[in-house]
């Protein structure tokens, strides 16, 4: 049974400039991806690995609790009341400032989940997390974000994240599913690639269209990667994912936050069936 945890309700002040926000837009515009380095603590970071671990543990207890995404490689989605620190995540300036300038003040909360490479994990093909919509294809415009939080600080052993930077605004029309480029594609891919090493507290944000894979994970580590997923409200695809909050969680979430969160609010928690069936077929089993 998916844990339920209540909110602290602690809002950080923002110290972000109008031009550091214009230049991390500008970044994703350009690059497709963006990041803020010690955004958290690492006392605040532990605890959100914790939560991500017993999440993971509860969902690999139950059918279809997790999809895989290539082998050793897990997805999961879970309720935000599974996170002790979803308050501060989205609530963080950064994360609240780059979500409003790029998908407009009415931006919506859709997915809270983690993506766990262990030991073995090989490469993924590359892709994207969705196919690209109307309003990205015909006016170059992003309709989601996706930020990533890692809960371990990552080595270049650990199989780290790869993206191919000005990927997001590429014609699909010959992928597969419109998410996975023919191999022909790869070498343009390789050399755009950069490799993300990212540390404890750090934070980034990037659109889940540009074209990206996991690596190989040689160590005997786990890397552990918390995925916030915001959209604008135009923006397809929320029925994808299933969150929800209990009355008493909904009720001590402060109003900036439930404006954000469109989700059903339920007396009582029922655990997320796993939905990224695609992702499964294409990469292989977990």
């Amino acid at each position: 049974m998916t844990q339920t945890l209540s909110p602290r309700v602690q809002l950080v002040t923002s110290s972000d400039g109008d031009s550091d926000i214009a230049a991390a837009v500008r970044s994703l515009y350009s690059d497709g991806v963006v990041g803020r380095k010690g955004a958290f603590s690492r006392e605040w970071v532990n605890a959100l690995g914790e939560d991500v671990m017993a999440a993971y543990h509860d969902a690999r207890s139950r059918p279809y609790g997790a999809v895989g995404r290539g082998p050793n490689r897990w997805y999961v989605q879970i309720h935000p009341e599974a996170l002790r620190g979803f308050v501060q995540l989205v609530s963080h300036p950064w994360v609240q400032a780059i979500s409003e300038a790029v998908l407009g003040p009415d931006y919506r909360i859709v997915e809270v989940g983690f993506d766990i490479p262990f030991p073995g994990a090989v490469n993924q093909p590359w892709h994207r997390d969705f196919p690209s919509p109307k309003e990205t294809r015909d006016e170059r415009r992003l309709t989601s974000l996706a930020f990533n939080v890692t809960t371990v600080d990552t080595t270049e052993d650990m199989g780290p994240f790869e993206i191919a930077h000005g990927t997001q605004f590429d014609d699909s029309t010959d992928y597969e599913h419109s998410m996975f480029p023919p191999k022909s594609y790869y070498p343009r891919f390789e050399a755009r690639a950069v490799r993300k090493y990212p540390q404890m507290g750090d934070i980034s944000a990037r659109s889940a269209l540009t074209i990206h894979r996991g690596t190989v994970n040689h160590s005997n580590k786990l890397r552990p990667v918390l995925i916030l997923g915001v959209v604008s409200p135009e923006a397809n695809g929320a029925e994808h994912h299933d969150l929800a909050v209990t009355k008493d969680y909904w009720q001590a979430l402060p109003e900036s936050i439930r404006r954000h969160l469109n989700c059903p609010i339920v007396d009582e928690l029922v655990p997320i069936v796993q939905r990224h069936t695609i992702e499964g077929l294409v990469m292989g089993d977990a």
